[in-house]
């Protein structure tokens, strides 16, 4: 990333993530090594008053999956480091696992547990008295729309019903820091406005609430965020891809006069930016 890309954020703004030089490698059965993450560099810092929603996009195969489990703390890098911040001005540490919540893909739901005790179970059994999560958890419910829906099994949620659950259940938890798995994924256009109205009104809940998403989807990831990382391979000489996937580019949706307009579509900038991102690393798009 160059220092111009760095600096874009501004720097005396409190970092909330950072990322320096991590790499992750994989031994393969044949005695090589694959390279999935090589040298990535990322940092996200707090947006005062401002929803925070950050995207990390990338094609299938660019190590999207790899870097979510590092950042969440479920694997190590093989080289670099993963900081989150304390809760103090300042201060980082390194990330540990529950640090930051994840929803995977296929939002998975104890399938036990109706959608009531899907909230309250996980909060109690990390020290949340039953009946404070009892009452936030019949909150939630109520907030975003899921009341008829508290004594119903997941295997009889709507796909949209099972993510809105799944994120709640990373909100019981207090997790400011949440990582999306391609949210838009296999949804029809009406659904993906939807899920994106879910998100930024989570993300205006709280000033803290920070949503990093994990995604391919290049026109919803401009269309939400106020930071989109492109992540991908550098070429050699003949056009083949190096090994091992860093932040090729950082696109800063405010500087750009693109975050938080409803208009962005309309926009002449979010048309170029859209048309570069899919002709550099999204060729077959």
């Amino acid at each position: 990333m160059s220092e111009q890309e760095q600096n874009s954020q501004e720097p005396d703004h409190e970092s909330l993530l950072v990322l320096e030089e991590v790499c992750k490698n994989f031994p393969m059965n044949d005695g090589t090594t694959f390279v999935a993450l090589k040298n990535l560099d990322l940092k996200i810092v707090d947006i005062p008053d401002r929803p925070q929603i950050v995207s990390l996009l990338g094609p299938s195969g660019s190590g999207k999956t790899t870097a979510l489990r590092i950042i969440a703390g479920l694997d190590k890098p093989t080289k670099g480091s993963v900081m989150i911040t304390n809760g103090i001005a300042g201060e980082m540490r390194s990330v540990e696992v529950g640090d930051v919540g994840v929803v995977f893909q296929k939002y998975p739901l104890f399938e036990d547990l109706n959608v009531l005790n899907n909230l309250v179970v996980p909060a109690v059994r990390v020290g949340m008295d039953s009946q404070e999560a009892n009452k936030k958890a019949l909150g939630y419910l109520e907030e975003f729309d899921l009341t008829k829906q508290k004594s119903a099994w997941p295997v009889q949620l709507s796909g949209g019903q099972r993510q809105r659950v799944a994120i709640l259940q990373q909100l019981m938890r207090d997790r400011h820091f949440i990582i999306l798995d391609e949210p838009f994924s296999g949804l029809d256009p009406v659904n993906i406005i939807n899920v994106m109205n879910l998100i930024n009104r989570i993300a205006h809940q709280h000033t803290l609430n920070t949503f990093l998403v994990i995604t391919h989807d290049v026109t919803s990831a401009l269309m939400i965020s106020d930071h989109v990382y492109l992540l991908g391979r550098e070429r050699d000489a003949e056009g083949n891809p190096i090994p091992g996937s860093r932040v090729m580019k950082e696109y800063d949706m405010i500087a750009e006069g693109l975050a938080y307009r409803a208009d962005i579509e309309d926009l002449p900038r979010f048309a170029e930016i859209r048309k570069e991102i899919k002709m550099v690393e999204f060729p077959k798009l």
